[in-house]
């Protein structure tokens, strides 16, 4: 079993930024494929990051440019920088962790195995 924690979610106005972190425990070489999703309020979840063996990532169309996926192995944490923060990226924001040779944001939510409790962001206009 592996569990994941996030945290960093908060209320920032519209150009703002804010780092989400994810600590991984547990049985973690179950995993190597870890991903950010994000949930608006009436919307379904939708990936928006993701990053595999630790240094394949890949970000969503509608934030690249602006957040960044990355990781601390000694601290078996994922972070997601989001930098210039709109109002249309306010959601509660989930980590999740599988083990694939797939990984990417077009990867259903159905197969990652492990998610955390979620962070809310929000983003004033």
């Amino acid at each position: 079993q592996v569990q994941l924690v996030e945290s960093g979610g908060g209320s920032v106005q519209a150009g703002g930024s804010l780092r989400l972190s994810c600590a991984a425990s547990g049985d973690i070489a179950d995993t190597n494929c870890m991903a950010w999703f994000r949930q608006a309020p009436g919307k379904e979840r939708e990936g928006v990051a993701t990053l595999r063996d630790g240094r394949s990532a890949a970000l969503a169309n509608s934030v690249k440019g602006r957040f960044t996926i990355s990781h601390d192995n000694a601290k078996r944490t994922v972070y997601l920088q989001m930098d210039n923060l709109k109002p249309e990226d306010t959601g509660m924001y989930y980590c999740a962790a599988r083990r694939s040779v797939t990984c990417g944001v077009q990867v259903s939510e159905a197969f990652y195995a492990y998610w955390g409790q979620g962070t809310q962001v929000t983003v004033s206009s």
